[in-house]
Protein backbone atom coordinates (compact mmCIF):
# COMPACT_ATOMS: atom_id res chain seq x y z
CA UNK A 1 0.00 0.00 0.00
CA UNK A 2 1.04 3.01 -1.36
CA UNK A 3 1.11 6.55 1.14
CA UNK A 4 0.56 9.45 -1.47
CA UNK A 5 1.51 13.01 -0.11
CA UNK A 6 0.14 15.75 -1.07
CA UNK A 7 2.50 18.82 -1.96
CA UNK A 8 1.34 21.53 0.49
CA UNK A 9 0.23 23.95 -2.14
CA UNK A 10 1.67 27.51 -1.86
CA UNK A 11 -0.90 30.49 -0.53
CA UNK A 12 -1.28 33.51 -2.60
CA UNK A 13 0.72 35.06 -0.29
CA UNK A 14 3.99 32.61 -0.36
CA UNK A 15 3.58 32.74 -4.33
CA UNK A 16 3.73 36.98 -3.80
CA UNK A 17 6.57 36.58 -1.69
CA UNK A 18 8.59 34.20 -3.67
CA UNK A 19 8.00 36.08 -6.95
CA UNK A 20 9.13 39.14 -5.17
CA UNK A 21 12.61 37.27 -4.24
CA UNK A 22 12.88 36.29 -7.13
CA UNK A 23 12.84 39.43 -9.00
CA UNK A 24 15.03 41.22 -6.52
CA UNK A 25 17.88 38.77 -7.41
CA UNK A 26 16.62 38.83 -11.36
CA UNK A 27 19.88 40.68 -12.48
CA UNK A 28 22.47 38.56 -9.97
CA UNK A 29 20.92 35.65 -12.01
CA UNK A 30 20.63 36.51 -15.23
CA UNK A 31 24.31 37.96 -14.82
CA UNK A 32 25.11 34.22 -14.01
CA UNK A 33 23.57 32.76 -16.67
CA UNK A 34 24.83 35.09 -19.68
CA UNK A 35 28.44 35.24 -17.80
CA UNK A 36 29.14 31.66 -16.18
CA UNK A 37 26.40 28.38 -17.17
CA UNK A 38 26.55 29.59 -21.14
CA UNK A 39 30.69 30.75 -21.52
CA UNK A 40 31.00 27.51 -19.55
CA UNK A 41 29.04 25.09 -22.09
CA UNK A 42 29.99 27.46 -25.02
CA UNK A 43 33.87 26.54 -23.92
CA UNK A 44 33.06 22.86 -23.92
CA UNK A 45 31.26 22.62 -27.71
CA UNK A 46 34.82 25.10 -28.34
CA UNK A 47 37.38 22.51 -27.16
CA UNK A 48 36.57 20.35 -30.11
CA UNK A 49 36.58 22.99 -33.09
CA UNK A 50 38.73 25.02 -35.25
CA UNK A 51 38.16 27.94 -33.71
CA UNK A 52 40.20 31.61 -35.00
CA UNK A 53 37.59 33.79 -33.60
CA UNK A 54 37.47 35.57 -36.62
CA UNK A 55 36.05 32.68 -38.85
CA UNK A 56 33.55 30.53 -37.73
CA UNK A 57 33.98 27.63 -35.28
CA UNK A 58 34.55 24.07 -37.71
CA UNK A 59 34.08 20.66 -36.04
CA UNK A 60 37.44 18.38 -35.28
CA UNK A 61 36.55 16.43 -32.62
CA UNK A 62 39.12 15.67 -30.16
CA UNK A 63 42.17 17.01 -32.42
CA UNK A 64 42.78 20.06 -30.12
CA UNK A 65 43.32 17.42 -27.07
CA UNK A 66 45.34 15.29 -29.35
CA UNK A 67 47.45 17.96 -29.97
CA UNK A 68 47.50 19.22 -26.54
CA UNK A 69 49.33 15.72 -25.39
CA UNK A 70 52.14 16.09 -28.07
CA UNK A 71 52.79 19.89 -27.29
CA UNK A 72 55.85 20.71 -25.73
CA UNK A 73 54.90 24.11 -24.83
CA UNK A 74 52.01 22.60 -22.94
CA UNK A 75 53.99 20.32 -21.16
CA UNK A 76 56.12 23.06 -19.98
CA UNK A 77 53.02 24.42 -18.49
CA UNK A 78 51.68 21.74 -16.76
CA UNK A 79 54.92 20.82 -15.36
CA UNK A 80 55.75 24.58 -14.29
CA UNK A 81 52.06 24.44 -12.84
CA UNK A 82 52.54 20.89 -11.01
CA UNK A 83 55.65 22.24 -9.54
CA UNK A 84 54.76 25.89 -8.16
CA UNK A 85 51.56 24.30 -6.29
CA UNK A 86 53.24 21.26 -4.61
CA UNK A 87 55.72 23.66 -3.20
CA UNK A 88 53.67 27.21 -2.74
CA UNK A 89 50.69 25.52 -1.92
CA UNK A 90 51.87 23.39 1.26
CA UNK A 91 54.54 26.28 2.19
CA UNK A 92 51.78 28.68 2.19
CA UNK A 93 49.44 26.01 4.72
CA UNK A 94 52.93 25.60 6.95
CA UNK A 95 53.48 29.29 7.08
CA UNK A 96 50.02 30.37 7.90
CA UNK A 97 49.70 27.98 10.71
CA UNK A 98 53.07 28.86 12.17
CA UNK A 99 51.79 32.68 12.10
CA UNK A 100 48.67 31.81 13.63
CA UNK A 101 49.59 30.06 16.40
CA UNK A 102 52.02 32.88 17.49
CA UNK A 103 49.60 35.68 17.15
CA UNK A 104 47.31 33.34 19.22
CA UNK A 105 49.93 33.13 22.02
CA UNK A 106 48.06 36.29 23.49
CA UNK A 107 50.27 38.97 21.65
CA UNK A 108 50.03 42.53 22.84
CA UNK A 109 47.81 44.20 19.77
CA UNK A 110 46.66 41.18 17.96
CA UNK A 111 44.49 43.13 16.06
CA UNK A 112 47.42 45.16 15.19
CA UNK A 113 49.23 42.11 14.22
CA UNK A 114 46.15 41.37 12.44
CA UNK A 115 45.98 43.85 9.97
CA UNK A 116 49.45 43.47 8.96
CA UNK A 117 49.62 40.31 8.78
CA UNK A 118 46.55 40.80 5.99
CA UNK A 119 47.25 43.92 3.99
CA UNK A 120 49.34 41.91 1.47
CA UNK A 121 46.10 40.11 0.97
CA UNK A 122 44.16 43.23 -0.19
CA UNK A 123 47.24 45.06 -2.41
CA UNK A 124 46.88 45.26 -5.54
CA UNK A 125 48.40 42.73 -7.33
CA UNK A 126 49.95 44.56 -9.86
CA UNK A 127 51.01 47.03 -7.50
CA UNK A 128 53.07 44.45 -5.23
CA UNK A 129 54.20 42.08 -8.46
CA UNK A 130 56.03 45.11 -9.66
CA UNK A 131 57.41 46.32 -5.85
CA UNK A 132 58.71 42.04 -5.81
CA UNK A 133 59.91 42.42 -9.25
CA UNK A 134 62.32 45.01 -8.23
CA UNK A 135 63.21 43.13 -4.99
CA UNK A 136 64.47 40.42 -7.35
CA UNK A 137 66.87 42.42 -9.63
CA UNK A 138 69.57 40.83 -9.06
CA UNK A 139 72.00 43.78 -8.93
CA UNK A 140 69.78 46.44 -7.50
CA UNK A 141 67.29 44.55 -5.37
CA UNK A 142 67.05 44.26 -1.53
CA UNK A 143 67.16 40.66 -1.35
CA UNK A 144 70.68 40.16 -3.15
CA UNK A 145 71.73 43.31 -1.04
CA UNK A 146 70.58 40.98 2.07
CA UNK A 147 72.23 38.08 0.92
CA UNK A 148 75.43 39.71 -0.14
CA UNK A 149 75.65 41.20 3.53
CA UNK A 150 76.39 37.90 4.82
CA UNK A 151 78.81 36.78 1.95
CA UNK A 152 76.02 35.24 -0.23
CA UNK A 153 76.07 35.75 -4.02
CA UNK A 154 72.49 36.16 -4.99
CA UNK A 155 71.26 34.50 -7.87
CA UNK A 156 69.82 36.16 -11.17
CA UNK A 157 66.36 34.80 -9.96
CA UNK A 158 63.39 35.68 -12.46
CA UNK A 159 66.35 35.90 -14.92
CA UNK A 160 67.63 32.62 -14.63
CA UNK A 161 65.57 29.54 -15.65
CA UNK A 162 66.60 27.34 -12.03
CA UNK A 163 65.84 30.26 -9.72
CA UNK A 164 63.03 31.90 -11.28
CA UNK A 165 59.75 28.98 -9.87
CA UNK A 166 61.19 29.26 -7.11
CA UNK A 167 61.13 33.28 -6.79
CA UNK A 168 57.31 32.88 -7.81
CA UNK A 169 57.23 30.63 -4.74
CA UNK A 170 59.00 32.62 -2.32
CA UNK A 171 56.31 35.59 -4.11
CA UNK A 172 53.45 33.63 -2.90
CA UNK A 173 54.02 33.73 1.02
CA UNK A 174 54.02 37.31 1.08
CA UNK A 175 50.38 36.86 0.72
CA UNK A 176 49.76 34.28 3.69
CA UNK A 177 47.96 36.59 5.34
CA UNK A 178 43.73 35.75 4.71
CA UNK A 179 44.93 32.28 5.72
CA UNK A 180 46.83 33.61 8.84
CA UNK A 181 42.82 35.04 9.89
CA UNK A 182 41.33 32.31 9.10
CA UNK A 183 43.97 29.76 10.95
CA UNK A 184 43.68 32.26 14.07
CA UNK A 185 39.83 32.07 13.84
CA UNK A 186 39.72 28.02 14.17
CA UNK A 187 42.70 27.95 16.90
CA UNK A 188 40.57 30.36 19.14
CA UNK A 189 37.63 27.46 18.51
CA UNK A 190 39.84 24.51 20.05
CA UNK A 191 38.54 23.80 23.23
CA UNK A 192 40.55 24.99 26.09
CA UNK A 193 39.43 22.19 28.52
CA UNK A 194 41.17 19.63 25.59
CA UNK A 195 44.75 21.43 25.81
CA UNK A 196 44.51 21.10 29.55
CA UNK A 197 43.57 17.21 29.50
CA UNK A 198 46.44 17.14 27.26
CA UNK A 199 48.79 19.18 30.02
CA UNK A 200 47.84 16.53 32.80
CA UNK A 201 48.05 13.61 30.77
CA UNK A 202 51.80 14.68 30.47
CA UNK A 203 51.29 15.99 26.85
CA UNK A 204 54.56 18.51 26.43
CA UNK A 205 54.24 21.20 23.36
CA UNK A 206 54.86 19.75 20.11
CA UNK A 207 52.21 16.67 21.32
CA UNK A 208 49.66 19.38 22.20
CA UNK A 209 50.00 20.58 18.97
CA UNK A 210 50.09 17.56 16.98
CA UNK A 211 47.52 15.51 19.10
CA UNK A 212 44.95 18.47 20.08
CA UNK A 213 45.52 21.75 17.56
CA UNK A 214 45.47 20.33 14.25
CA UNK A 215 43.37 17.44 14.14
CA UNK A 216 40.79 20.80 15.60
CA UNK A 217 41.73 22.63 13.22
CA UNK A 218 41.53 19.94 9.91
CA UNK A 219 38.55 20.92 8.45
CA UNK A 220 40.31 25.05 7.91
CA UNK A 221 43.51 23.26 6.98
CA UNK A 222 41.38 21.15 4.30
CA UNK A 223 39.68 24.41 2.91
CA UNK A 224 42.60 26.29 3.15
CA UNK A 225 44.77 23.84 0.93
CA UNK A 226 41.75 23.00 -1.66
CA UNK A 227 41.41 26.72 -2.53
CA UNK A 228 45.25 27.09 -2.74
CA UNK A 229 45.41 24.70 -5.03
CA UNK A 230 42.71 26.03 -7.26
CA UNK A 231 44.51 29.51 -6.89
CA UNK A 232 47.72 27.98 -8.33
CA UNK A 233 46.29 26.11 -11.07
CA UNK A 234 44.58 29.78 -11.82
CA UNK A 235 48.20 31.94 -11.24
CA UNK A 236 48.53 34.31 -13.77
CA UNK A 237 48.31 37.86 -12.84
CA UNK A 238 51.76 38.32 -10.78
CA UNK A 239 53.93 35.90 -13.61
CA UNK A 240 51.82 37.98 -16.60
CA UNK A 241 53.16 41.31 -14.93
CA UNK A 242 56.64 39.74 -13.57
CA UNK A 243 57.25 38.74 -17.22
CA UNK A 244 55.70 40.19 -19.81
CA UNK A 245 53.39 37.40 -20.17
CA UNK A 246 55.97 35.36 -22.31
CA UNK A 247 56.97 32.65 -19.46
CA UNK A 248 60.53 33.70 -19.82
CA UNK A 249 63.14 32.48 -19.08
CA UNK A 250 63.52 29.65 -21.63
CA UNK A 251 59.86 28.87 -20.78
CA UNK A 252 60.32 28.15 -16.74
CA UNK A 253 57.64 30.56 -15.65
CA UNK A 254 55.09 29.35 -18.67
CA UNK A 255 52.27 28.18 -16.52
CA UNK A 256 49.31 26.88 -18.12
CA UNK A 257 47.11 29.81 -17.55
CA UNK A 258 49.79 31.95 -19.25
CA UNK A 259 49.71 29.61 -22.27
CA UNK A 260 46.11 29.76 -22.34
CA UNK A 261 45.94 33.42 -22.81
CA UNK A 262 48.76 32.99 -25.35
CA UNK A 263 46.76 30.56 -27.04
CA UNK A 264 43.45 32.42 -26.83
CA UNK A 265 44.66 36.25 -27.63
CA UNK A 266 47.53 36.14 -28.84
CA UNK A 267 47.16 32.93 -31.42
CA UNK A 268 43.34 33.56 -31.64
CA UNK A 269 43.47 29.92 -31.07
CA UNK A 270 39.80 29.88 -29.08
CA UNK A 271 39.25 25.75 -29.69
CA UNK A 272 42.63 24.88 -28.31
CA UNK A 273 43.05 27.62 -25.51
CA UNK A 274 39.01 26.13 -24.69
CA UNK A 275 40.91 22.47 -24.77
CA UNK A 276 43.23 23.58 -22.27
CA UNK A 277 40.82 24.77 -19.87
CA UNK A 278 39.11 22.09 -19.78
CA UNK A 279 42.38 19.95 -18.99
CA UNK A 280 42.87 22.57 -16.16
CA UNK A 281 39.10 21.79 -14.68
CA UNK A 282 39.53 17.96 -15.00
CA UNK A 283 43.01 18.01 -13.09
CA UNK A 284 41.36 20.59 -10.39
CA UNK A 285 38.70 18.55 -9.82
CA UNK A 286 40.54 15.39 -9.59
CA UNK A 287 42.55 17.03 -7.16
CA UNK A 288 40.27 17.63 -5.19
CA UNK A 289 38.39 14.61 -5.54
CA UNK A 290 41.66 12.91 -3.84
CA UNK A 291 42.05 15.54 -1.26
CA UNK A 292 38.20 14.94 -0.12
CA UNK A 293 38.77 11.05 -0.39
CA UNK A 294 42.17 11.21 1.69
CA UNK A 295 40.63 13.84 4.51
CA UNK A 296 38.03 11.59 5.31
CA UNK A 297 40.71 9.43 7.49
CA UNK A 298 42.49 12.49 8.56
CA UNK A 299 40.54 15.13 9.50
CA UNK A 300 38.69 15.42 12.40
CA UNK A 301 34.66 16.52 12.27
CA UNK A 302 33.40 17.71 15.09
CA UNK A 303 31.07 15.02 16.61
CA UNK A 304 31.79 12.39 14.28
Amino acid sequence: MRLHLKRPRLSHQDRHGLFTGLLFISPWIIGFLVFRVVPFFMSLYFSFTFYPILESPTWIGLANFRNLLTDGRFLSGLYNTAYYALFAVPLGAFFGILLAMLLNMKVKGLSIWRTIFYLPSITPVVATSLVWLWMFNPRGGIINYILSLVGIRGPGWLGSPEWAKPALILMSLWGVGTAVVIYLAALQDVPRELMEAAQLDGANAGQQIWFVTLPMISPVILFTVITGLIGAFQYFTEVHVMTGGSGSPADSTLMMSIYLWQSAFQFFKMGYASAQAWIMFVIVVIFTVILFRVSGRVVYYGGR
